[in-house]
């Protein structure tokens, strides 16, 4: 019996062929560790966990990667609220959600990267879209330009015109207020990390880019 998964760009289900044969490579956008998991996130792991022991059963050799976003607005936020170290908030709900994987029985992941593991693979992936176009730095902060890549939205089916951004916080530069930021400018008391547009810390949009990649 052939294995058969839903194409959202091709908007069909297909059958399913790996790129590379008998192995299989699933990457999961994981927890950001902000707070302790709710049902949503479980669902999540269990959707996936079966579809990994599916796999399995079926033959292949399975790399399945879930990654822990470990550093992001909201566990900044987190940390300021509660007067403590961003990096306490984020071990101490990883240890929740690793908690709750285990006691439904999850399979633990092949790797688990943290995002802040990744900081120069972040660098490398910015400094290739801009060379190319599809990014730029504005006031310190790098933001992805939308309207420099014609397929963006197509796999949500949304027209760009339709769609509304406004600037986040302290995201300015834009060009156009949907680009979405890579890389947010240093501010006082938060995290941050040398880059060749001077320190700051990743967006959330670029941390599991640059983690698939890995």
């Amino acid at each position: 019996m052939t294995i058969r998964l839903y194409d959202t760009s091709a908007r069909q289900i297909r059958d399913f062929a790996p790129l590379t044969p008998g192995c299989v490579s699933i990457y999961l956008c994981g927890a950001t560790v902000q707070a302790a998991p709710h049902i949503g996130h479980i669902r999540s792991g269990l959707n996936f966990d079966i579809m990994r022991r599916w796999f399995a059963y079926r033959g292949y050799d399975v790399t399945f990667v879930r990654n822990v976003t470990d550093i992001d607005d909201k566990i900044i936020w987190k940390a300021a609220e509660q007067n403590r170290p961003w990096w306490s908030i984020g071990y101490e709900n990883e240890r929740a959600f690793n908690d709750a994987y285990a006691a439904l029985g999850c399979l633990p992941p092949t790797y688990e990267p943290r995002a802040t593991g990744h900081i120069t693979e972040m660098v490398e992936m910015m400094r290739g879209l801009i060379e190319r176009g599809h990014a730029y730095e504005a006031d310190g902060s790098v933001y992805f330009d939308v309207r420099s890549l014609p397929g963006y939205l197509s796999l949500s089916n949304q027209d760009l015109d339709d769609l509304r951004q406004p600037a986040g916080e302290g995201e300015t530069g834009k060009r156009d207020p949907r680009d979405f930021a890579m890389w947010k400018a240093a501010r006082p008391g938060e995290p941050s990390w040398q880059t060749p547009w001077g320190r700051g810390r990743p967006g959330w949009h670029l941390e599991c880019s640059a983690m698939a990649h890995k």
